[in-house]
């Protein structure tokens, strides 16, 4: 009898066990059909883009507008905002810049704002870590600054942030959204440390870079005798390079040598043709035709 009824309690207990394990698994697959992947309401964006001898990223969420009164409302003036959505906007140089007149060391910052209806403090934070602007401390700033607000002629419904006018040794950095456009300009001192680069470079007898060197100070306006000696031993050494001899042709006509730059011209031109390089046929023509006005 004993044993006929721990057998009968075996069973009842192997039934719960078995139940139980039905409704667990019942359980996990409700709960798994009920996540449903959806669009996040803000998604991050990040740009990388190349800048002076380095890059500069920038990572942020985009919210959108969807109906709202964006600026003086949502995002109200005179408060710190986030600068996005969700978690604080970063942005990280790979060399130091200036912005603003302010030094701003290599490395990633919290890029926080405080609109207003005719200018915005940009504020760059050392703590990157906050969930949007909850905990900011203006004693964690880097630098502050001030940047005009301008009417956009366009509605912009998504926020938007972007790189722009870029040039050797600067940039803009434009925020948009609704009517609104704010931009700032950082910049970066290359110049100095090229010419460092060149120095160094041309006292290396077997690898003068002489033409980089001369094309970098043709570009920049600087010494246009030292760029016309390098860019003639450039091509000594490059006789069939075509675009070497081009540049020798920019720098004459620069220099008022007209007579030597269609000489020039005219041989980078007919390199080109042999080698089927449209796009210095077009250059050189050009050239010679500016050299003969």
């Amino acid at each position: 009898m004993y044993i006929r009824k721990r057998q009968k309690i075996m069973k009842i207990s192997t039934l719960k066990i078995f139940i139980m394990v039905l409704l667990t698994s019942a359980s996990a697959i409700t709960l798994k059909a009920q996540t449903i992947n959806t669009p996040p309401a803000s998604p991050t964006q990040t740009i990388k883009q190349q800048f002076a001898l380095s890059e500069i990223e920038l990572t942020y969420s985009r919210p959108g507008a969807k109906g709202r009164k964006i600026m003086g409302e949502l995002v109200p003036y005179n408060e710190v905002w986030r600068t996005g959505a969700n978690a604080s906007t970063k942005i990280k140089f790979g060399e130091d810049v200036k912005i603003a007149g302010n030094n701003v060391p290599k490395g990633e910052y919290a890029l926080y704002t405080i609109p207003g209806k005719e200018e915005w403090t940009i504020i760059l934070s050392k703590n990157t870590t906050l969930w949007g602007s909850m905990g900011y401390k203006e004693s964690e700033d880097l630098v502050r600054f001030k940047a005009k607000a301008m009417n956009s002629p366009m509605n912009m419904e998504t926020f938007t942030m972007q790189f722009v006018n870029l040039k050797a040794q600067s940039m803009d950095v434009h925020m948009m959204w609704e009517n609104t456009m704010v931009n700032f300009t950082v910049t970066a001192d290359i110049d100095s440390k090229i010419s460092k680069q060149i120095t160094d470079a041309m006292s290396d007898t077997d690898r003068r870079p002489y033409y980089a060197a001369a094309s970098y100070y043709f570009e920049n306006d600087k010494d246009i005798n030292s760029a016309y000696k390098w860019v003639k031993k450039a091509v000594e050494m490059n006789p069939t390079q075509y675009w070497v001899e081009h540049l020798k042709a920019k720098i004459e006509l620069k220099m008022g040598d007209k007579k030597a730059a269609i000489l020039s011209a005219t041989s980078s031109m007919a390199k080109a043709k042999a080698q089927n390089n449209p796009d210095y046929i077009a250059l050189n023509e050009k050239l010679i035709a500016e050299a003969k006005k």
